[in-house]
């Protein structure tokens, strides 16, 4: 693999930050107007009336009710990312006093590498696994799983900590938090999209206005949906696996023992699943995939939609440092 620098890793995860900003505005505006479109389409008359003034007619009275409402959801979902974080995997603070082993093994590499100490987590079970999250120096969080804490020895746990460090020093994390929120916004819409149909449907009768009403509310809500699952798909592309990868470097370097990450990637293999974890996107910020969620009707194509690359083959590029 190529070796890519921290601050180049840096700047392209800045850039695709910028490039996630721009392209969320423009999918709202464009599923906007798609909707608009459909509805002409389907319920006005298209040889009495101008197709496209009409449409953009719509489009100019939708529009900023639409951006606005989403606007606003994201906002709200971007500050309070680390909130909804903690609830979709059960995390809570650290007690110093009773984990000083932890706390001094984050502070001896912080200090090595003159970063801000981080905030530090704990999720109450004993399966192995460990992320990083956060958006700033006030919200950067590195949290660790209760099996993990008693099951890795001091060198094991001190290379797992530094992998979340350097996605914290990537600036991984950031990346990370803008493409969960973006993709659970878009899923709430697939959801609601999805609910008006069976509602929708369950509530129509003979009459032939109310048969062609739901006709083009399904219509509209299985674009939005499709739309929406598309998105979700898109926006794991734009996290390249690579980041990975280059996690595991920079704590190899920082630890100066990237044995001691390959065991420690070898133990968490055996038992990564946090109960807690059900949604996909968050699922992504672990250090390996968090269990039997990761299976699904798209997870035989070769790891083609994979958020992770294969642990042994991580284990295997470690072992050759």
């Amino acid at each position: 693999m190529q070796y890519v620098g921290i601050q180049t890793q840096k700047s392209r995860n800045n850039i695709r930050s910028l490039l996630l900003l721009f392209l969320f505005p423009c999918l709202v505006v464009g599923m906007v107007f798609l909707f608009c479109y459909i509805l002409v389409q389907l319920t006005a008359n298209t040889q009495q009336i101008d197709l496209w003034q009409t449409t953009l007619d719509m489009f100019v009275e939708i529009a900023p009710y639409a951006i606005g409402g989403v606007l606003i959801w994201f906002i709200i979902a971007y500050l309070t990312n680390t909130r909804i974080i903690n609830s979709a995997t059960g995390a809570r603070p650290l007690e110093r006093k009773a984990n000083k082993r932890v706390y001094n093994l984050v502070e001896n590499l912080c200090m090595a590498q003159g970063m801000d100490m981080p905030k530090i987590n704990i999720i109450e079970d004993h399966s192995l696994n460990a992320f990083a999250s956060g958006i700033n120096k006030q919200s950067y969080t590195v949290t660790v799983s209760r099996g993990l804490i008693d099951k890795l020895n001091d060198e094991e746990l001190e290379a797992v900590i530094a992998h979340e460090l350097s996605h914290i020093r990537n600036n991984d994390v950031r990346l990370l938090i803008i493409s969960i929120v973006f993709v659970g916004i878009f899923s709430m819409i697939a959801q609601v999209a999805l609910r008006t149909v069976y509602y929708s449907s369950r509530s129509r009768n003979s009459r032939s206005e109310k048969g062609n009403g739901t006709i083009v509310i399904i219509l509209a809500a299985l674009i939005v949906a499709a739309i929406g699952y598309f998105f979700s798909i898109l926006m794991r592309f734009a996290i390249s696996r690579k980041r990975e990868y280059l996690a595991d470097a920079g704590a190899a370097e920082m630890t100066k023992n990237p044995l001691a990450l390959a065991s420690a990637l070898r133990k968490i293999s055996n038992d990564p699943d946090i109960e807690a974890v059900t949604r996909e996107d968050v699922a992504q910020l672990f250090i390996e995939h968090p269990g039997k969620q990761s299976k699904s009707a798209l997870s035989g194509l070769s790891g083609l939609f994979a958020t992770h690359p294969p642990i042994k083959e991580r284990i295997r590029v470690l072992e050759q440092f």
